[in-house]
């Protein structure tokens, strides 16, 4: 009986274990990878193992004046500002640096200290060797280079006719012919005033390819007698309605010296010098370019 009873008793301790690994084994789940994972248990080991852990958190401290965000960005370091660009600063000094460097230094600033040259302004004095100023070559005509006298002027000096030469083209003889001075300047001026807006800047057909006189000894036509530029007789060309005969060169002789614009085809600087020379004959008159 005694050993019955122990009998059952070790069976009865053997269940008991066997039990505690069974639930030791669902609560750890199986040892291969490939098996489901186990439903969680409700025993205490189970509990312990799958509950999660946590990082323990700081307390709510409010940040110190010290410590604040905006303090802690400006502690982080910053790239230094560049410097400002100075022209005029060395950084070394011409002892320190070799004498090759030296010498390329050298010729940089010689180069760079030459004196730049200025474009030559059309409207400047006179090259050198040469003045503004003239003797007169005709009466009519100022000591200024291009420049005649006013109208009123020249008939308060008892000027009333302009002379000049001219040359036949087919007998080459050389005579001198006069214009009235105030009657032609009248009918050069009324023509400029009633057709100015329709040239639109530029010289008439007419005055391009003008109509010249007629030879008194031949019949053919003459051209006006043109020397030197300084010696042009610019008021007879006006009143002869003959300033188209003259260079494009010579026209911009007298724009050159009268402040005028000398750029230009012919018919642009040719219409400037006739506006000019009424101008300067009647400087209230409608002749403004």
């Amino acid at each position: 009986m005694e050993k019955n009873s122990h009998l059952s008793q070790g069976s009865d301790h053997g269940e008991e274990d066997n039990e505690d690994f069974l639930t030791l084994s669902l609560s750890t789940g199986p040892m291969s990878s490939s098996a489901a994972p186990a439903p969680p248990t409700s025993s205490p080991l189970g509990q312990q193992i799958l509950q999660p852990t946590c990082l323990p958190l700081t307390p709510d401290v409010p940040l110190s004046p010290q410590t604040s965000i905006f303090q802690q960005f400006l502690s982080i370091p910053q790239a230094p500002p560049l410097p400002s660009y100075n022209p005029n600063y060395q950084s070394q000094s011409p002892s320190d640096l070799n004498p090759n460097d030296n010498a390329v230094s050298q010729e940089i600033v010689s180069h760079s200290s030459r004196p730049s040259r200025s474009r030559r302004n059309p409207f400047q004095t006179p090259r050198q060797g040469k003045t503004e100023t003239i003797p007169p070559p005709f009466p009519w005509a100022t000591t200024q280079r291009a420049m005649v006298h006013s109208l009123d002027y020249l008939l308060s000096h008892n000027m009333t006719t302009v002379s000049g030469e001219v040359q036949c083209k087919k007998c080459n003889k050389v005579y001198k012919i006069e214009y009235d001075l105030e009657q032609k300047f009248r009918e050069i001026a009324a023509f400029i005033s009633e057709n100015k807006f329709a040239m639109h800047d530029r010289a008439p057909s007419a005055w391009i390819n003008p109509s010249l006189p007629t030879c008194q000894l031949c019949g053919s036509c003459v051209k006006p007698v043109v020397s030197k530029k300084r010696s042009i007789n610019w008021l007879f060309l006006l009143l002869g309605e003959m300033l188209g005969c003259c260079k494009l060169s010579e026209l911009k002789y007298f724009c050159k010296h009268t402040k005028n614009h000398r750029t230009g085809a012919k018919d642009r600087v040719l219409y400037l010098t006739y506006l000019g020379l009424c101008k300067q004959l009647d400087p209230k008159g409608p002749f403004d370019v």
